[in-house]
């Protein structure tokens, strides 16, 4: 049975003040994911705490990172290939209260994997904000929005 979760889909410019702390962010292309990346790391760049990113090999360069003004001292950034179980890093970073915000690439997490995490009540009690890209509209079935 299909159930209903409570997800904000949003893009990264808008404000993070909602009652979830589990943001979708759709994109097109890789192009379009890395200004929404840039964003969001902007953003967060200016408040205490970690910014943890899960990503593929090439995202993001330094130098990007560098033209974009964003402080690396404060990102923490984990390459997929070097995860054995991407739950276990995600639950580590959403609870320890170091993290201001935790991001997965394009696609990391699976529709099952989302739902899981909208469902957990103790998400929304926490500080830190999960961002997960998604190619796919379809990804998944939420509520309506607000």
């Amino acid at each position: 049975m299909l159930q209903t979760i409570d997800v904000r889909r949003v893009k990264s410019y808008q404000d993070t003040c909602a009652k979830t702390h589990l943001h979708l962010v759709e994109v097109d292309d890789d192009i379009s994911a890395t200004f929404e990346l840039l964003k969001i790391l902007h953003q967060f760049n200016q408040q205490p705490g970690w910014t943890l990113l899960i990503a593929p090999d090439a995202v993001p360069s330094k130098s990007l990172l560098d033209s974009c003004s964003i402080d690396k001292s404060k990102l923490l950034v984990i390459r997929q290939k070097h995860l054995s179980n991407l739950e276990y890093v995600l639950n580590s970073a959403l609870y320890n209260g170091n993290f201001s915000a935790v991001i997965t690439w394009t696609n990391m997490l699976n529709a099952e994997q989302l739902n899981q995490l909208a469902l957990q009540p103790a998400l929304n009690k926490k500080t830190a904000q999960l961002y997960s890209f998604v190619r796919d509209n379809n990804a998944i079935s939420t509520a309506p929005l607000n």
